[in-house]
């Protein structure tokens, strides 16, 4: 796959909820995940199971009232951006709010290699 159609799958797959389904479609097996902050299991997941798993609890952990997803953006050959905007209420605390995150992902031999996020801390 080029890098503009991994960029459309990906982002076709978060708009229709299959975020987790395309990552053995997208993803190289040894794909690194990075977040802004530890949110209690570390910065960093490796590996396209860390990744389902990280993914799971994030959704499993919270209520998406709305979400909408813009891109993706394209850099060069070799990455590509995406902007999330959701409105979540966090199960445990009960509390909602409106995050905002950037997501870049790098992309080498066809697979997404690397995944980085950021959002305010």
């Amino acid at each position: 796959m080029t890098l503009n159609e991994i960029a459309d799958e990906l982002v076709a797959g978060c708009r229709e909820h299959r975020t987790i389904e395309n990552m053995d479609r997208l993803y190289a097996p040894d794909a690194v995940s990075v977040e802004a902050a530890d949110m209690g299991q570390g910065r960093e997941s490796k590996g396209i199971a860390a990744i389902k798993g990280k993914s799971e609890w994030w959704l499993n952990a919270h209520d998406i009232h709305g979400e909408n997803i813009e891109g993706p953006f394209p850099h060069g050959d070799d990455r590509f951006a995406v902007i999330f905007d959701m409105d979540i209420t966090n199960k445990e605390s009960g509390q909602r709010m409106q995050m905002r995150e950037v997501g870049v992902y790098h992309v080498a031999a066809g697979k997404i290699v690397r995944e980085e996020f950021f959002y305010p801390t």
